[in-house]
């Protein structure tokens, strides 16, 4: 399996997000709302099985241009996970916004050892989700 990243996603379909993301989230998020997130993000990454040409993995950032960006999301499909296809694309997205002062990502404890592999270091935060 060859796998091709890419931050080009004016080509992409929904058909071509299907086939498992967002594992276990309470609020389903679909294929064509996933590709609105990945075209409205200020950058985006994306990992594409080259036999297939579906996505198995990506990664978006949201940001102000100047001084800070967040990556909200970086899901590498259950089937494809172990592969380094994770490390890839937050690799690829860390070069792309090196130039800002903040950086900053909000996950669950168990995979903060993985981005503190990148240099990231853990802090607190606040959040607020509308499961409704």
């Amino acid at each position: 399996m060859k796998i091709i990243y890419t931050d080009k996603i004016d080509g992409l379909t929904p058909q071509n997000l299907e086939g498992g993301f967002f594992v276990g989230w309470q609020k389903k998020v679909t294929p064509a709302q996933h590709l609105g997130i990945l075209i409205n993000s200020y950058k985006a990454w994306v990992a594409i099985d080259e036999a297939t040409g579906n996505v198995v993995g990506f990664i978006n950032a949201i940001s102000d241009g100047v001084l800070s960006a967040y990556i909200p999301l970086l899901e590498v499909l259950p089937t494809h996970q172990r592969q380094g296809i994770g490390k890839e694309l937050i690799r690829l997205m860390i070069a792309d916004l090196s130039k800002f002062y903040m950086v900053d990502v909000i996950c669950d404890e168990n995979v903060q050892p993985f981005y503190e592999s990148f240099g990231m270091f853990r802090h607190k935060s606040m959040i607020l989700r509308n499961h409704e």
